[in-house]
Formats: structure tokens, C-alpha cells, sequence
């Protein structure tokens, strides 16, 4: 599942070879004094992986998301719609901006209604962030139509996502911007880290200057005498992350077809004995998490008791719901939208979702999915 499961030697190494080369550990500068300039590297690596003209490392997911809406124009006054499902990080995003969070149901992807979107906008909506939920890439075709045709931006929020794709096109690089996360628990990691994707110029440079305090980094000047035109903040990475994420990004697609080996064990061996996720048909998921649909709560308690038994337990649904469904956040949200997701908890109570560790074998999910068959079945 996620990239914590591979660190090892060659993270170890990758860091040892940063002291050894000068051990500069800050993204700018001290140019005599080192040999790469890791940050710089990774976002290169990153970019290219994802067919994407810009990606800009910084500190989280989060920031990312921040970053991209300051980029887009948000900020008071404006209203962003977002997913019910979800982090509360994108929520609390929105509100860093000043602007307003707007919630959506989702429907059985698991992700955004496209059907909700056009009675929720208004004169007020600045922008719409689909997620892209444990993995699984919304319904971008009918999202992005209507974004054209509305004259409103889309910023994609694949912190759960990287490596997935829609229409042959990784995920993060639909809308205008995207955003991606590297965190501890996600498909690589560098500990902490995001970044900020997107294929125009003026957003890049926007961020770039934005997440460095406004630095310009005009090539011109010493960074002691750089230029500025816009106030910004402190969103940037260390070359130590950077260089595990370099090493990390070498494993993605080893990581992904483990990913896929193990799903597919479960899902052949549990044959369908409860209603799944809807996929999309232009999807490619990363397969890091397998969610079922199980209306009866005694027979939906007892599947958790059996992962939990067998030492696989469950992601988010049911063990963390009140940080990833909107119908909890009364701390954050207007009361109005709190009482609109009541339709989404309702989805997500009956959803049970299966960690694929990459630490089990194929062998090991396909006994899994006969032994939740089996009590399914029961």
C-alpha cells in the first residue's frame, strides 16, 4: 500500500551520500558547496513520470492544495465545492484562502456526483477539486465538461492517487492544477512533502514565488538580493526529502504492480459476495485499497472483525470516518453543508475498506478474500 513498506538501503544510502557530497540541506544556493540540487531533481523527475510541464516540491499535501488555490485567485468571499468524502485537509485548504467549502455528495465511485455540480455553483465559485479517493480517479470527462463550459477552474486533488491514470492521462494533470502528497502513509513518501502540478506557466510561477516567501529567484541576483512582487510563505522542502523521493519515484511502478497483484488476488477469490465500488470505465486505479458494500450492519461488523483477526484491518472506512466524511465537521463547516453529506455517511457506513499491504503476499489476499466470502456468505 503505501511506500513506507520499501524504505530501506537505498534511502539509507541516498542520505548518506547527501553528507558526503556537502551535506547542503536547504533547496537554494550554496552552490560552491554541493553537487546536486536535489529538490530541483525531483521535481524534474516527478514532472516527467507525470507528463506534467511543472511540478513544484513543498512541505505537504496540504500546502499543495493551499498553494494551488492561491494560484488559481481564491480567497475571501469565493466559494470552492469540493467532495464529501474525503480529508478534512482539502476543507481546511478552502479555509485558509477565506474562501467558503462548498460539499458535494459522492455517488458509488466513491468520488464527486458529477450530477451534484451544476446546482451547486454559483456567481461565487472559484474552483472545483474532485479527489481522487483511495486511489480511484474520479469521473473527469463529465467533471472537466462541465468546468469548460462553466468557465471554472478544476484543481485536482490526487494526494491518494499517484500513479493513477484517467483516459491514458495520470491523474493530477487533467485540470488546471493538481495536487499530490508524501506523506507517510501515501503510495511513495518522503516522510512529509506534496507538490503543486500543473501545465501552465503562470501558475507555476505564481507558486514558485508564493510557497518561497515571494522569492522571484531571478538568475540575475545573489537569493540575498532577489527581487520580489508578490508576499508569500514558507512552504519549501529539504534536500533530505528530496533525495528518499527520488528513491521512492524509482519504485512507483513496482509498487503499483504489487498493488495490483495483491488486489486481484483478493478480488478474484472474493467473487464478487458483496456489492464493490463502482470503477470508472476510463480509470486506472493504483489498487491500493479494495472497498465492499455491505448493507447489513451484523454481517458488515463481522467482515471487520475477520480483517482485523487476520492482521489486515481496514483503511479509513470504517476505522477513521470521522476524518474523511464531511457529514462530521461541524468545526469547519457551515451547518448546511454538514446536514448535505448526511447522504454521503450514509454511502460510506455501509463501506468497508481492505489495506493492500505490499508486506502480504498474492497468496495471502487470495486467502483473504475466501475468508470474507466465507463470512459474507454465513
Amino acid at each position: 500500500m503505501p511506500g513506507f513498506e520499501l524504505v530501506g538501503d537505498e534511502e539509507r544510502a541516498a542520505l548518506d551520500a547527501l553528507f558526503d557530497e556537502g551535506g547542503v540541506l536547504f533547496a537554494h544556493g550554496f552552490d560552491a558547496m554541493r553537487k546536486h540540487f536535489h529538490v530541483r531533481e525531483f521535481e524534474g523527475a516527478v514532472a516527467e513520470r507525470l507528463d506534467c510541464n511543472h511540478a513544484l516540491a513543498v512541505t505537504s499535501g496540504t500546502a499543495a492544495t493551499k498553494i494551488a488555490l492561491k494560484a488559481l485567485g481564491v480567497g475571501p468571499g469565493d466559494e470552492v465545492i469540493t467532495q464529501a468524502f474525503n480529508f478534512i485537509a482539502t476543507i481546511e485548504a478552502i479555509l485558509e484562502t477565506g474562501a467558503t467549502p462548498i460539499i458535494a455528495n459522492i455517488d458509488n465511485t466513491l468520488n464527486i456526483d458529477p450530477g451534484e455540480l451544476s446546482a451547486l455553483i454559483t456567481d461565487r465559485t472559484k474552483a472545483l477539486i474532485p479527489v481522487h479517493m483511495l486511489g480511484v480517479p474520479a469521473e473527469m470527462n463529465e467533471i472537466l465538461a462541465i468546468s469548460r463550459a462553466r468557465e471554472i477552474p478544476v484543481l485536482e486533488d490526487a494526494c491518494e492517487a499517484l500513479g493513477a491514470e484517467y483516459n491514458n492521462q495520470p491523474v493530477g494533470s487533467l485540470g488546471e492544477v493538481g495536487a499530490i502528497s508524501f506523506d507517510f502513509g501515501k503510495v511513495i513518501t518522503c516522510g512529509e512533502g506534496g507538490m503543486v502540478l500543473t501545465n501552465q506557466a503562470p501558475i507555476d510561477r505564481f507558486a514558485r514565488e508564493y510557497h518561497d516567501h515571494g522569492h522571484e529567484n531571478n538568475p540575475s541576483l545573489p537569493r540575498g538580493r532577489d527581487t520580489m512582487t508578490i508576499h508569500g510563505f514558507n512552504y519549501r522542502i529539504t534536500e533530505m526529502q528530496a533525495v528518499v523521493g527520488k528513491v521512492q519515484l524509482s519504485r512507483l511502478d513496482t509498487i503499483l504492480e504489487m498493488n495490483n497483484e495483491r488486489y486481484t488476488a483478493f478480488d478474484e477469490s472474493f467473487a464478487d459476495a458483496t456489492p464493490t465500488r463502482r470503477i470508472p470505465t476510463e480509470a486506472k486505479p493504483i489498487n491500493d485499497t479494495f472497498i465492499m458494500l455491505i448493507a447489513e450492519q451484523e454481517t458488515r461488523q463481522r467482515v471487520v472483525k475477520a480483517l482485523n483477526d487476520a492482521g489486515f484491518g481496514t483503511k479509513n472506512l470504517p476505522d477513521a470516518m470521522e476524518w474523511h466524511c464531511a457529514a462530521y465537521w461541524e468545526h469547519a463547516l457551515e451547518p448546511t453543508q454538514v446536514e448535505r453529506a448526511a447522504a454521503t455517511r450514509d454511502l460510506l457506513m455501509t463501506a468497508v475498506a481492505v489495506p493492500i499491504w505490499l508486506r502480504k503476499t498474492p497468496a495471502e489476499y487470495t486467502a483473504l478474500g475466501e475468508l470474507v466470502r466465507g463470512v459474507v456468505d454465513d
